[in-house]
């Protein structure tokens, strides 16, 4: 059903669900090509500058699914209700589409891939987006142990994002290492490079040797420890949510540094990236009874973290691959024994936007 009042459309849906909808902003939304380039989207027409006392001066349904509207300064165009709808629902887009699923240790199938279905199928590829929109990370088998071979892997979903270490890093783990990543000890459970802006969103890591003792990829469902740390302790969350912490990197040729919360959401409050990385940190100066809060959350929250119940543990092999979601999950690794042979893995960052389009365009050619 729908209605012209004096201040909009209304529309009423099947199941009851109703929502008035401004002129101006109907307006400013036709998809007709006079206001919106076909192939962008972009509108060609400056709305800012339409009359602010803009009206409807005729509505009426078009079929079952949309309605045709005439505007008082002469524009005309269709709207589909189902459209509509999903701007009342979802108003702001999502990063990748799909519902998120929390895991711990009892998450039972691993989401493994094969390399080859991959480069051959869009179909295969959707699936570990998928995969990644859900559980926040996927594994993929059957790449090989060529050192290019993570670069051509990276590019079905587009371009690497270069960083002041370059576009592709090694990651081996020897004596004396540079950094901690470099060395054999354990690497506890963390999110890469917070002192970025932004800060890296998917981590790309292709084992070519995982030959000594030790070394195997533990990962953590931040978001399922956020959601329990909320329900355990309300307090502590809140102030997770709110206290903001600085990061930091510096050497010879880069000074990085960023600023955030370790739990963030955005407007509609709904969660949307954990930071923790306990080696880079750095708390703002508050007073300090409001640090002692901080202090006791954190600590809180990096038992939930660190604990085995929420920790998965697989140990990669030559020609696998993991992806993680660096806004959600944690990785680390256990200890790894030097003198029992080698490890050696291929890393590389790809911003949000790039994997969310990918998954975007797929969904829109397969559907």
């Amino acid at each position: 059903m729908i209605k012209i009042r004096d201040d909009g459309l209304e529309v009423v849906w099947s199941d009851g669900k109703s929502f008035v909808f401004h002129p101006l902003w109907l307006r400013e939304r036709s998809f007709d090509a006079s206001n919106k380039d076909p192939a962008t989207g972009h509108r060609v027409q400056e709305v800012a500058f339409l009359p602010l006392n803009l009206s409807i001066a005729r509505a009426k349904l078009d079929g079952n699914d949309g309605v045709s509207i005439d505007f008082s300064d002469g524009h005309s165009c269709r709207y589909d209700f189902d459209d509509l709808r999903h701007c009342v629902d979802c108003p702001l887009p999502d990063d990748l589409v799909g519902e998120k699923v929390l895991w711990d240790a009892s998450l039972n199938a691993l989401p493994w891939h094969q390399y080859d279905e991959l480069k051959s199928s869009p179909f295969h590829l959707l699936e570990l987006l998928d995969s990644l929109a859900t559980l926040g990370f996927a594994l993929v088998r059957g790449m090989g142990s060529h050192e290019n071979e993570l670069a051509a892997f990276a590019a079905l979903f587009g371009p690497i994002r270069e960083t002041n270490w370059g576009r592709i890093a090694d990651v081996k783990s020897i004596a004396n290492g540079y950094c901690l990543s470099m060395t054999g000890r354990a690497l506890e459970p963390h999110v890469d490079n917070p002192y970025r802006l932004p800060g890296p969103g998917y981590i790309f890591l292709h084992c070519l040797e995982n030959s000594a003792e030790g070394g195997e990829s533990i990962i953590v469902d931040g978001f399922n420890a956020a959601a329990k740390l909320a329900v355990h302790d309300p307090a502590a969350y809140d102030t997770l949510s709110r206290a903001l912490v600085t990061f930091r990197y510096a050497d010879n040729d880069a000074i990085l540094e960023h600023h955030g919360t370790l739990i963030e959401h955005d407007v509609n409050g709904r969660l949307v990236r954990v930071r923790f990385h306990n080696r880079a940190d750095q708390v703002v100066a508050k007073r300090p009874a409001e640090l002692a809060a901080y202090y006791r959350a954190r600590r809180e929250f990096a038992e939930l973290l660190w604990s085995d119940r929420l920790t998965v543990r697989f140990k990669l092999r030559a020609g696998e691959t993991y992806i993680v979601d660096n806004y959600r999950i944690l990785h680390g690794r256990t200890e790894i024994k030097l003198a029992t042979g080698n490890r050696h893995l291929r890393q590389c960052y790809m911003d949000r936007d790039i994997v969310s389009s990918r998954q975007k365009i797929l969904l829109r050619s397969l559907q």
